[in-house]
């Protein structure tokens, strides 16, 4: 008869335990990978497969009896990270639709919102189409691949304690969302200026010639180049957007 003890159980458990669910929370909270469309069994199957593909790299975990208050504080110091690690690449893609929506601002494209079913709130058209860019741009470049080592990483840098929110006072990210107003002015600072010369040119020529209807003349050309500056800074894009990515994933390295 095979028999084995408690002590036997919690070690083959724990070391694909606590990777698990940082792995589940950090999939729960991301984008692309943590939106709705995915189903909840893809997601728990991605997190049970990531632990156990990088159990062997990671340092060995404590065995804490599962019915115990410690493992209680080791669950949420697993859901807190992986949730950050999550959260930081979440504001990555809102720098992406903050830029979105200051160009559509100064385009006029504003009024042209609509709902999004991805964050089930409105959204304007130009933010729309920076965040399926971006999407496809994190897919690309390997993103995700980039995220699940800053995970595996994430070991190293914050083992497995009692400890849940010694992470936050250590990393403080609360202060991460500075990132979504430089990274978004950055990438939107081009158009901005171009869209503004455009202005001050319409300016200069309705007090040139009064008898143009600046209002009718105004909207078109200033649509007109704004989807043309679009075009010629969509290449601009991929690298304020890696940069971004790489400053936050270093905190969990």
């Amino acid at each position: 008869m095979i028999s084995f003890t408690e002590a036997q159980l919690l070690g083959w458990i724990s070391p694909l335990l606590w990777p698990f669910l940082r792995a589940l929370a950090l999939l729960g909270s991301m984008p692309v990978l943590g939106t709705a469309p995915v189903p909840a069994r893809v997601r728990i199957g991605l997190a049970g497969l990531i632990a156990l593909a990088a159990q062997p790299s990671l340092p060995a975990a404590p065995a804490v009896a599962l019915d115990a208050p410690a493992a209680l504080l080791l669950v949420a110091q697993q859901a807190v990270v992986g949730l950050s690690l999550g959260f930081a690449v979440r504001l990555v893609f809102a720098a992406v639709e903050f830029a979105g929506e200051l160009i559509g601002l100064q385009m006029g494209l504003n009024f042209a919102a609509f709902f999004d079913p991805m964050s089930a709130g409105t959204a304007t058209a130009v933010s729309r189409f920076f965040g399926t860019l971006v999407a496809w741009l994190f897919i690309v470049i390997n993103g995700h691949l980039l995220v699940i080592a800053a995970l595996a990483q994430s070991f190293a840098a914050f083992p497995v304690g009692p400890e849940p929110f010694a992470f936050l006072h250590q990393v403080q990210p609360q202060h991460w969302g500075a990132e979504i107003f430089a990274t978004g002015l950055w990438i939107a600072l081009p158009l901005i200026t171009m869209l503004l010369f455009v202005n001050l040119v319409l300016g200069a020529i309705s007090r040139v010639a009064p008898q143009i209807n600046i209002f009718a003349v105004g909207f078109p050309v200033t649509l007109g180049v704004g989807l043309l500056g679009l075009v010629l800074t969509l290449p601009l894009m991929q690298q304020p957007f890696v940069m971004a990515l790489d400053r936050l994933l270093d905190q969990f390295r």
